[in-house]
């Protein structure tokens, strides 16, 4: 008798370890939209708006029954945003800037969640949890500071689906160990209640580490990380002075040196090669035509002249 009930204790929890494994499956396959459904859901035709205050979205249509009285609609479906950036500024005063920007992120109903440096002469990083729907706000804000913008970078990320199947996965959980629970309570012998409470304490270690991605993704989504790094503005002489680099002219005056060197020896072979024996051409035709007018020149008679008679 007692083997008779324990075959059908364990028949009982393989079965509803099948069954809830199909369920999984089934729910993992859904979309979104269906797995966040529910019941109470808006009357039919409003349209889902976002929701103040949070970085998150609604869309989708509203739950309720459609005018046709037929199945109700399937409800909005939370929309949730991650958003990211890096921000750097140049001001003259890392100080003071820092100390605006701590106050900025107050007032936005954030927190500094780190920082780094922030002396006259060094720079100052900071990472802001700003609330998601204040994230503009804060880019503005820094942007109206007394300073230069050098560099900006958003990202944003949609991580609504994972939210959800997180949350179905853990609502199949907690339906799992709500059964294993009752098995718990039936068992009798000490192998089954062994084997119920290891399973048992499995399911309920998977619900915790899903528990806490949720917890995660939820609170990266509510609250949007901006890391701010502040540069001191350098004075003209300082600029000017970092601009020339004593390296860097002698190469450039080397660099001319050079260039002037190859056009002298480029003009050089191209008046070798090309004009040099032109002008030795006509520099021997030349001496040809002036000795012949020489020689013609001297073979010409020469005229003597003749005195008058004397009187």
């Amino acid at each position: 008798m007692r083997n008779h009930r324990r075959h059908r204790l364990l028949l009982a929890v393989a079965l509803v370890s099948l069954v809830l494994a199909l369920a999984a499956c089934a729910t993992s396959g859904a979309s979104p939209a269906a797995l966040s459904q529910n019941g109470n859901g808006a009357a039919a035709g409003a349209t889902a708006a976002p929701e103040p205050g949070t970085g998150r979205d609604l869309v989708g249509a509203p739950g309720g029954n459609n005018s046709d009285g037929g199945q109700p609609l399937a409800a909005p479906v939370e929309r949730q945003i991650i958003k990211t950036g890096e921000i750097t500024i140049e001001v003259s005063n890392v100080a003071n800037a820092l100390g605006r920007v701590r106050a900025m992120a107050l007032e936005l109903g954030g927190y500094v969640g780190g920082s780094q440096g922030g002396t006259l002469e060094d720079a100052a990083t900071l990472t802001l949890r700003i609330p998601a729907a204040r994230f503009d706000d804060a880019l503005a804000d820094l942007h109206g500071l007394d300073a230069k913008v050098i560099a900006e970078a958003t990202r944003e990320s949609d991580v609504s689906s994972q939210i959800v199947d997180l949350e179905a996965r853990i609502e199949n959980l907690e339906a799992s160990e709500t059964s294993y629970r009752a098995l718990l309570e039936r068992a009798q012998k000490v192998e089954d209640i062994l084997a119920v409470q290891s399973r048992l304490d499995q399911v309920r270690g998977e619900i915790e580490q899903l528990k806490a991605q949720h917890k995660d993704l939820s609170g990266q989504a509510d609250l949007a990380t901006l890391t701010v790094t502040l540069t001191p503005a350098a004075a003209p002489v300082q600029k000017q002075a970092e601009t020339w680099d004593l390296g860097t002219q002698l190469s450039e005056a080397l660099a001319t040196l050079v260039g002037i060197g190859q056009g002298v020896a480029s003009a050089l072979i191209v008046f070798v090669i090309v004009w040099l024996p032109v002008l030795l051409v006509l520099g021997i035709v030349a001496l040809v035509l002036l000795r012949g007018v020489l020689e013609a020149r001297r073979r010409l008679p020469i005229a003597v002249p003749q005195e008058p008679p004397a009187g």
